[in-house]
């Protein structure tokens, strides 16, 4: 398991105000479990907001280019966190690897792009079960960059995450569908870009508050949106407006929760909860957007999560008895 790093300044001043009182609140209530189960509840948190995120961004990017819609989103993610930084000083912000923050948000962004081009054009159901591909890939990168082992109980899951994914992709091609099924790719494509991401923010953990890399991301990501977002913009509307400040208070959430869900255990351990992410984007879609999820759909999200589940208990007893060993 990974360990909680060591306090800094940031971490043992007192937080004040609601967010001292909820952060508390959720302390007390969440003493007594398990590292492992604290991480499921943050990461189970994080899947939530971030489908209720997609949900509003997806109207949005109906109305508005994509690359606006992302610049904003991210803007308004650092109008939230502005308060705190004023709050605690932008001492208690700043970072011990710059770089390190820059790159995390140069690739996020590069995800971004993808990700919210073909948001608008396809189901949420379907997008969220490409994105159950998302932990197969951070396998891969772990293995390829940070030399992490791939025992045989990763490479089965890889293929049958990825034959999940045919699962999801294959009838988005057939008949008429082809255009349809371009943008289920250009979605695809954002997954790998955004494990390597995760990749980064997992190892950003190792020396940064969650705090702070929670601001810079958002800092960074608008930075790097913005000359995408110049050429296409026009004036958002009111309603557009009060629309990405929900997406940039979600966000900032759900990336808080996610980041301590990482912070708790192995990404791994975090996985089975996925799963609950294809019910959200089901309800969602249906109840805003009147779509109604495909079987392949629901059959591949399946198969992808089942992938992701046995392999995050398989590690996770692994674990167990490599920490009873003497």
């Amino acid at each position: 398991m990974s360990a909680e790093p060591a306090p800094t300044s940031l971490t043992r001043a007192p937080r004040p105000g609601i967010a001292g009182r909820v952060h508390r609140a959720l302390h007390e209530r969440t003493a007594h479990l398990s590292p492992t189960m604290r991480a499921l509840l943050w990461s189970m948190g994080a899947g939530l907001l971030f489908s209720v995120l997609n949900a509003i961004a997806r109207t949005l990017t109906q109305h508005l280019h994509p690359m606006e819609a992302q610049f904003l989103r991210y803007l308004f993610g650092v109008a939230v966190m502005l308060p705190l930084v004023a709050r605690a000083g932008l001492a208690a912000y700043r970072p011990q690897r710059i770089g390190g923050q820059f790159l995390r948000g140069a690739v996020h962004a590069l995800g971004l792009m993808l990700w919210f081009s073909a948001l608008p054009k396809i189901p949420l159901a379907d997008m969220t079960a490409i994105g159950f591909t998302g932990p197969i890939f951070i396998m891969i990168g772990a293995w390829l960059f940070l030399s992490e082992p791939m025992r045989w109980e990763r490479w089965l899951a890889t293929g049958i995450g990825f034959a999940g994914m045919l699962v999801v992709l294959g009838p988005k091609f057939a008949g008429s569908g082809v255009q349809a099924g371009w943008w289920h790719l250009v979605m695809l494509a954002s997954a790998p870009v955004f494990a390597a991401s995760y990749l980064l923010t997992k190892a950003l953990t190792r020396s940064e508050t969650t705090e702070v890399i929670v601001f810079w991301q958002a800092l960074t990501v608008t930075a790097f949106s913005l000359p995408l977002a110049l050429p296409v913009w026009q004036w958002p509307s009111a309603w557009q407006w009060a629309g990405f400040a929900v997406c940039g208070l979600l966000g900032t959430f759900g990336h808080y929760c996610l980041t301590r869900s990482y912070r708790q255990a192995d990404i791994s351990a975090t996985q089975s909860v996925k799963f609950l992410d294809l019910i959200w984007a089901s309800l969602l879609g249906l109840a805003v957007f009147g779509d109604i999820p495909t079987l392949s759909t629901l059959i591949g999200g399946a198969i992808i999560s089942a992938a992701t589940i046995w392999l995050a208990r398989r590690e996770s007893r692994a674990l167990s008895r490599m920490d009873s060993e003497p």
